[in-house]
């Protein structure tokens, strides 16, 4: 029911309000295709207004429930990239551990 009502809001929603929610799906271990791939079409500019927690608690949701999207993915990298340093220790871990539970190689963050 939550992500029925949020789907059509989710312009709406900050990027803190966007990585809540698919992390509050993935931790009680609910997948909602149609939420996470919504999430997924938030475009590159949007994405640059998430802060490291953000980023990395996104990802990490993704590979927790098994909704792999490359695309998402890819345009997280690249946003994380040249802010690599704003990320906390648990931030990395959670990020790379992310990508690797997603089996997406990332040889820029990586590398």
């Amino acid at each position: 029911k939550v992500a029925e009502v949020a789907l059509p809001r989710l312009r709406e929603f900050t990027s803190q309000e966007i990585a809540n929610m698919v992390w509050a799906y993935a931790t009680v271990g609910h997948s909602s295709p149609e939420l996470f791939d919504k999430v997924t079409d938030i475009p590159l500019s949007r994405l640059r207004e998430f802060n490291s927690q953000n980023l990395a608690n996104t990802v990490w949701a993704y590979a927790t429930v098994g909704h792999f999207s490359p695309e998402l993915f890819d345009k997280v990298a690249e946003v994380a990239l040249p802010r690599l340093c704003e990320f906390n220790s648990q931030h990395l871990a959670n990020t790379v551990w992310a990508y690797a539970s997603a089996g997406h190689s990332s040889p820029q963050l990586f590398d």
